[in-house]
């Protein structure tokens, strides 16, 4: 297959409500949407995941649109692939930048599941036939003010919690919902706000039976986590640290970590993130779909990857109507009953734009052709 034309939005759109995280606040999502064009007329389109600021980690949306506006997308038009498989092997040689990769990748992978008839779980090997989601809460003013969000959380079907924690906002918080929820799936997003000197607070967590506490320590960091966990009977989960398969290798070869969160975007893209989902099944080691805010179209890309068989754990995936008050597919994504959403909802990843809404959100656009 060759892509023939590209095209790439920026769109900026306002979140429901605040997301507070330990290291910010997102009040709007701004993210660029690509749509690659095949030689047959298939279009194959993707999110990129990456978010305003170097907060998370160091691409941001403009730093995604330079890659790819000036080096990723002249690479790859007119170029001949057999199969996406081959489209992140030849990425490799650009050094980093895994949002920009991935977000090309992706947009690849749907246009070749379209264009062979088959949905994004069939093309990647998925198994399951539905998937079970989980949600992700940010920081609240007040214990109480959580509580309630996960009281109506539970009551939507969610059967798995999220929050967020950092110091001084930890062991009370986590007591105070197992208090008042008993043995929920519950677990603790750290997002690196800990370091060593901080051992005692995370050791108090294992008193609650979490799934697992993710990233306690540096984004970038592999050696103290493998410091920290056998100290610790909770699983520590490694999100940031993660980058490719290499990386996912050592981590669990020095004992890092006992779970994986694996981001589409985060690792370069499906064919990575499912490597990586293997390697973890080989080893025995739990992986599961992690969030990035994403719109529709992310949210279906995660489906697809989470029907896998290594993804052992209910992802960060909630009915994109949690986020957005309207996002930009026809149709939203929502539970197929309480707590699980079907892995498939057509041909690639199944959704389609709403170009009315794409129009609205849309401050930027480009176009390539292959010559």
């Amino acid at each position: 297959m060759r892509i023939r034309h590209i095209t790439v939005h920026k769109l900026v759109m306002k979140l429901r409500e605040s997301f507070v995280t330990s290291y910010g606040v997102e009040w709007e999502k701004d993210f660029l949407l690509l749509f690659a064009t095949t030689e047959e007329g298939v279009t194959g389109s993707a999110e990129c995941t990456a978010f305003r600021e170097p907060l998370y980690l160091e691409e941001t949306t403009e730093t995604a649109r330079h890659i790819l506006c000036d080096f990723l997308i002249p690479a790859i038009l007119d170029q001949e692939f057999d199969h996406p498989d081959d489209v992140s092997r030849f990425l490799q040689k650009f050094r980093g930048n895994y949002m920009a990769k991935a977000t090309l990748e992706v947009a690849i992978w749907d246009a070749y599941a379209r264009q062979h008839g088959l949905s994004l779980r069939q093309a990647i090997g998925g198994v399951k036939e539905e998937v079970q989601g989980g949600i992700s809460l940010g920081i609240e003013p007040t214990i109480d003010q959580l509580l309630a969000k996960i009281d109506s959380r539970l009551q939507q079907g969610f059967t798995r919690i999220k929050v967020k924690i950092k110091p001084g906002h930890d062991d009370h918080v986590i007591e105070a919902i197992r208090h008042a929820f008993g043995s929920i799936a519950l677990m603790a997003d750290a997002n690196s706000a800990y370091q060593r000197k901080d051992i005692a607070l995370l050791k108090a967590l294992d008193a609650f039976d979490l799934m697992m506490i993710e990233q306690p320590f540096a984004y970038d960091d592999m050696l103290d986590h493998a410091w920290l966990q056998p100290q610790l009977r909770t699983p520590i989960c490694l999100d940031e640290s993660i980058r490719t398969i290499d990386d996912a290798r050592k981590a669990i070869e020095i004992g890092a970590c006992r779970v994986i969160n694996v981001k589409i975007g985060r690792v370069g893209g499906i064919t990575p993130a499912r490597e990586i989902i293997q390697l973890c099944e080989r080893h025995g080691v739990d992986a599961w779909c992690g969030g990035m805010l994403e719109a529709g179209i992310g949210r279906a890309c995660n489906l697809a990857i989470s029907s896998l068989s290594g993804m052992t754990m209910p992802g960060d995936i909630a009915p994109s109507e949690r986020y957005f008050e309207r996002d930009v597919i026809l149709s939203p994504i929502r539970f197929s009953r309480p707590g699980f959403f079907a892995a498939e909802r057509g041909l690639g990843h199944g959704v389609e734009i709403d170009e009315e809404r794409l129009r609205e959100v849309t401050v930027w656009q480009q176009e390539f052709s292959a010559q």
